[in-house]
């Protein structure tokens, strides 16, 4: 009974999902997944990562779909061999495709925290960098060109986004209020509203430099010390809930009276 409850179920997942991988049906899916509504969140974590092409978003939610039904058909399959109850296989199975899919999303997410905190940290030193290719009479262009070849990481690549934005025909600041956007950083946004100011206006690029560039400084150092005292308060925890209380028990047998022996001491015999 088992098996043919099974059987047909997992030809309907393997079904299911060939429908969503393959690439026949895609202009029929998408017509379902341009209406998400969380369509613009999730183009935007996209973007932030490098992912700005038009299929980004069909691509990330197909996967999502798939590994949801995949993990919910497969739980199923297990719970209908091992011989579970019909509720039991729905609400387990149902939640395992809906933790999936819950979990693709928040992974996402945690891409994005990273690379935010990779830019970040980056943002100082390419600031630096960027001072001195600015001092030595490189174009602000020019000078972001340069260190988008030279250096490696996160900024380098957002930098190269905005090289490759003015040589497509965008403005300057257009290209650069982009940047501003997609990485969604506090520092990096006023370095760019900054910088665009200027570029606009014809104010002196150096001295607007070297001020973000000392802000940044004082940024990352205030981002060391906070993680550094969030790692003091995390070692702490051990130290109060398993390591005191393991202490004050020992000092506590240690110092506890012994019990007094009850049996009488035995009469010394002297020799006649």
């Amino acid at each position: 009974m088992k098996y043919s409850v099974g059987i047909p179920v997992l030809f309907a997942a393997l079904g299911s999902l060939t429908l969503i991988l393959s690439s026949s049906p895609r202009s029929a899916l998408n017509s379902h997944i341009a209406n998400s509504k969380d369509r613009g969140s999730i183009q935007n974590r996209l973007r932030e990562i490098g992912k700005d092409s038009p299929e980004s978003f069909f691509e990330f939610r197909s996967k999502q779909l798939a590994n949801s039904l995949l993990v919910g058909a497969t739980i199923t399959l297990l719970l209908i061999f091992a011989g579970k109850s019909l509720s039991s296989i729905f609400l387990l199975g149902s939640l395992a495709a809906i933790s999936t899919y819950i979990y693709v999303d928040r992974s996402l997410s945690k891409k994005v925290n990273l690379h935010k905190l990779r830019v970040e940290s980056e943002f100082p030193a390419v600031i630096e960098m960027y001072s001195l290719a600015m001092s030595a009479g490189e174009t602000p262009l020019a000078a972001m060109e340069r260190i988008g070849k030279t250096a490696t990481g996160s900024m380098a690549i957002e930098f190269n986004k905005v090289v490759a934005l003015v040589k497509s025909g965008e403005p300057f600041h257009v290209a650069l209020d982009a940047m501003g956007r997609d990485l969604d950083s506090i520092a990096i946004r006023r370095f760019v509203d900054s910088l665009i100011i200027a570029t606009l206006r014809g104010a002196p690029l150096i001295d607007v430099l070297q001020r973000h560039a000392q802000e940044a400084r004082e940024l990352q150092r205030n981002r060391v010390l906070g993680a550094a005292a969030k790692a003091e308060i995390s070692m702490m925890i051990p130290v109060v809930f398993l390591i005191l209380p393991i202490s004050i028990l020992l000092l506590i047998t240690a110092h506890a009276p012994k019990s007094p022996n009850t049996a009488p001491d035995a009469p010394m015999e002297y020799p006649l």
